[in-house]
């Protein structure tokens, strides 16, 4: 599913103009991103929890030629489901 057919589910679940639901996808993002850039986890029962997790620096290699190639510590994010998206994936 794209960006912009999320939109229109959301716009028609809601009952709100496509616009009006852009807004609150990009504003739901732009909040996850913050709280997650400040160290913050995000925790919605029953869906699931975003983290900031910190990658260590390692060694990656090129598939195409095989060349180890030095890959830095970073940070990124991780999704954790919650018990009520296991069991609708799972049901």
């Amino acid at each position: 599913m794209t960006k912009t057919e999320l939109i229109g589910l959301m716009a028609q679940a809601a009952g709100i103009n496509r616009e009006q639901a852009r807004m609150a996808l990009e504003a739901f993002t732009d909040n996850i991103t913050n709280a997650l850039t400040r160290g913050q986890d995000v925790r919605l029962i029953g869906f699931g929890t975003f983290v900031a997790a910190d990658r260590k620096a390692g060694v990656a290699r090129n598939p195409q030629t095989g060349e180890a190639i030095a890959r830095p510590a970073s940070r990124t994010a991780r999704f954790r489901p919650g018990e009520g998206l296991k069991s609708a994936l799972n049901g």
